[in-house]
């Protein structure tokens, strides 16, 4: 039995701090303050600068998305036809307003209410597999926690997004796991009923595609070729013509997707550990990511403060991340992350709108570090006053939310997240491009 990866366990915890503990076999409670937003899951095992402008092009409206992709149609007015931006017809797949999407980890319904936070989107794991270590099919029964997550989020008028994290539940970066049968089985599985419950829903939900399982991938072999690492693949009736290759296991991600569930949009997220922007770009086409709707960007999974305690608290041993620069003048910068993926975007090619995820929400600071639940950071601060820059670059979102337990939170930030994020929808939004 393996060992639950670092970010599996930060997801479970961040499942019973945000939704409360579920007792197995219904011999349990909820936990935590406030009524849980997405229901409890049962039997859940181990566990400064510029300003945006106050356009908003809502009005646009796709008429065309084709192949893999969101891709831009053309929209019929009397002087002729005109481009419509993969942004903007990602947005209307989702029935948004065409400006940046703001999304959040939520905590309950309480906490929502009480500050009056509405976001677009609302983000949740779904971790690990049934007889390793535990898998979210047994949060209720049926794996049912799927609908009663989606359902509960589109009631309150958000589209839900899960990050399927299945993987690392043999171990993180045991890639070898690839080639197990009995264990991709239970993967392919487990995949393929998340694909049936949002199908039922009939509404768009987003999918985030295995972080980091592709950069532990890559770094299996000294040239990063995924086309070169055996996977469990042809035999799911949906890929029987894909290669059983790791490459071959992100395109079955895919098209099982656009067969079982149409409207699922479907995202991966690139790790940078392996090489340039563009070398990710060129590794990252060949698991299929350019056939998907949107690229995940990873802000960062940590508060900065936190990394600059001393000793470092649990959760924050790892990682080098540090306080970026909102002048852009020094790095680590704003403009550095976004010149990285806006080269990964041209690498990967097809003119995929990005969706930046698991954004930090501490609160500035000149002080480093901080203690649990307050570590600074600035990224909220930066994203929604600048919000202009990330649509300029083709981004159609940001979902904001800790990475960890111990991480600030909409709890524990003062209020700075619906503060901000009111200023920025009362400005009109970001602009999608």
């Amino acid at each position: 039995m393996g060992i639950l990866s670092r970010r599996s366990v930060s997801a479970l915890l961040a499942s019973l701090l945000l939704f409360g503990c579920g007792g197995g076999g219904g011999s349990g409670s909820g936990g935590g303050a406030g009524i849980p937003l997405f229901g409890s899951p049962t039997g859940q095992a181990g566990g400064g600068g510029q300003s945006d402008g106050g356009q908003s092009n809502g009005g646009q409206v796709a008429s065309n998305t084709s192949g893999g992709g969101t891709q831009g149609g053309t929209g019929g007015t009397t002087g002729g036809t005109i481009p419509v931006a993969a942004t903007v017809a990602l947005a209307n797949k989702l029935g948004k307003p065409a400006r940046v999407l703001v999304g959040l980890s939520a905590n309950s319904t309480d906490d929502l209410k009480s500050q009056d936070i509405h976001p677009d989107i609302v983000e949740h794991y779904l971790v690990g597999i049934v007889g390793y270590n535990g898998g979210w099919p047994d949060w209720n029964a049926g794996g049912a926690y799927v609908t009663i997550f989606a359902e509960a989020a589109q009631a309150y008028g958000a589209v839900p997004m899960f990050t399927l994290y299945q993987m690392t539940a043999n171990g993180e970066g045991n890639v070898d796991t690839t080639a197990d049968a009995a264990f991709m089985n239970k993967y392919w599985g487990q995949v393929r009923l998340m694909y049936q419950l949002i199908a039922k829903l009939d509404k768009p939900v987003l999918i985030n595609v295995e972080p980091d399982f592709w950069g532990f991938a890559a770094g299996k072999r000294s040239d990063h070729d995924l086309t070169k690492l055996t996977a469990r693949v042809s035999g799911q009736p949906e890929c029987s013509t894909l290669p059983d290759t790791v490459a071959g296991l992100g395109q079955c991600v895919v098209q099982m997707g656009r067969k079982i569930a149409p409207k699922a949009l479907i995202g991966f997220p690139p790790a940078f550990w392996n090489g340039t922007p563009s070398d990710i770009g060129a590794m990252m086409q060949a698991a299929g990511a350019n056939q998907a709707d949107f690229i995940v960007a990873q802000t960062s999974d940590r508060d900065a403060g936190c990394r600059e305690v001393t000793p470092r608290p649990d959760g924050c041993q790892n990682g080098s991340d540090r306080y970026w620069d909102a002048s852009n003048k020094t790095s680590p910068n704003f403009h550095d992350s976004q010149k990285q993926y806006s080269d990964y975007r041209a690498a990967l090619g097809n003119g995929l709108p990005i969706l930046w995820w698991q954004t930090p929400m501490g609160v500035p600071s000149d002080t480093p570090g901080g203690t649990d639940g307050h570590y600074r950071d600035n990224r909220v601060d930066y994203m929604l006053t600048n919000t202009q820059e990330y649509g300029d670059m083709h981004t159609f979102g940001i979902v904001f939310g800790p990475g960890w337990g111990n991480q600030t939170s909409i709890a524990t930030d003062g209020g700075q997240f619906a503060r901000l994020s009111a200023q920025y929808l009362a400005r009109g939004g970001a602009v999608l491009k």
